[in-house]
């Protein structure tokens, strides 16, 4: 059975191969509405972080736990269960797991157990049938007429149609596209994946990794890579942060929603433990709280400093108690840094 298809093709035609109709599909408001009453609704994949149909991205630093949320995740789809306190409202089905970070053994290393510290690996955890990992043939090559990046997408593509599966888990996407810290790279490719996901009706979850960040500040949107032009195609996106608490306590926090409200918000993260039960490596979910718990402190000394640090707090929408917790003084004294004069504080650090 030969699935290659042609990427360009594939990517120029409207859903159903026409293109007739042009770039714009234009109707009444009313019309839209009728269209969409004979649509289903979409269900949670992942509690409210990420639905049908959507393209999503979960972002992290490196080591940070993504791939083994993701598996998770895939494990809970492909069986119809949810992961604890993460809803989901789909019926088991296929998974198509990209997996270009780990090799067979360390994937198999992640979900069996190992015998008194040694390199023999037993009770191999017991996935569904649904669960599909792919991983990259070393012994297969690009044919001379197309990119490299090109022939892998077309071999996506090609593998999505071939195996038959409507979620697909993408780990990472900068084995895809290694320039997408670059918006004028990023934005195409996204582009392109949209758009597949649209023809083939598809819900794909991205994974890629953020940039260093400074620990202190919470995590929004603008730490994709290539932010800027990934953000305006993507429909939601999270991302797990490292506790300042422990580097085995991770958070999860929504950064960007379509569908439906924010449900774990900068107030409302979801705290998880890295723990292996015996053979399945995973992200336990404990509790919820505010993300300002688990940011690294700020360091600041002088009155000048910390009424300084008050303003850009008091900017980021935190409560003066919040404030008062993060620079270490009271409420009340948080009140009386903010009835300062700004221009003259910064003059002041100026002569300093």
């Amino acid at each position: 059975m030969d699935n290659s298809i042609n990427l360009s093709d594939f990517l120029s035609n409207e859903k159903g191969g026409s293109n007739d109709q042009g770039l714009f599909v234009s109707m009444t408001a009313k019309e839209w509405l009728e269209q969409s009453k004979s649509k289903p609704i979409p269900k949670m994949l992942f509690d409210e972080l990420w639905f049908e149909g959507e393209l999503c991205v979960l972002i992290a630093d490196t080591n940070q736990g993504k791939s083994i949320l993701a598996v998770q995740i895939a494990d809970s789809i492909s069986r119809g269960i949810e992961i604890d306190e993460f809803s989901i409202g789909v019926e088991a089905q296929p998974v198509l797991y990209f997996d270009f970070e780990l090799s067979e053994k360390q994937f198999e290393a992640r979900y069996s157990e190992q015998v008194d510290g040694s390199d023999f690996y037993h009770n191999q955890y017991e996935f569904d049938k649904f669960f599909i990992r792919s991983e990259i043939n070393p012994n297969c090559n690009p044919p001379k007429h197309q990119s490299y990046d090109d022939w892998l997408l077309d071999s996506l593509i090609s593998e999505i149609r071939f195996k038959n599966a409507k979620v697909i888990i993408i780990d990472n996407i900068t084995f895809l596209k290694s320039e997408l810290e670059k918006s004028k790279d990023a934005a195409p490719f996204i582009q392109k994946l949209k758009r597949l996901k649209d023809q083939e009706g598809l819900s794909i979850l991205i994974l890629a990794h953020t940039p260093k960040i400074d620990m202190s500040r919470p995590i929004n949107i603008n730490h994709i890579s290539g932010s800027k032009a990934i953000a305006n195609f993507i429909d939601s996106a999270f991302a797990i942060g490292e506790s300042q608490t422990s580097k085995a306590i991770k958070y999860i926090k929504q950064i960007k929603v379509r569908h439906k409200e924010f449900k774990y918000h900068a107030g409302n993260v979801m705290v998880c433990a890295i723990i292996k039960k015996r053979n399945f490596l995973q992200l336990e979910p404990k509790y919820t709280e505010h993300e300002q718990e688990h940011l690294r402190i700020f360091k600041v000394s002088s009155s000048t400093d910390k009424a300084l640090m008050a303003f850009e707090l008091k900017s980021k929408g935190l409560s003066n108690i919040e404030i008062g917790k993060e620079i270490g003084v009271s409420e009340k004294m948080v009140r009386n840094y903010l009835k300062m004069d700004k221009e003259e504080l910064q003059a002041r650090t100026t002569r300093t």
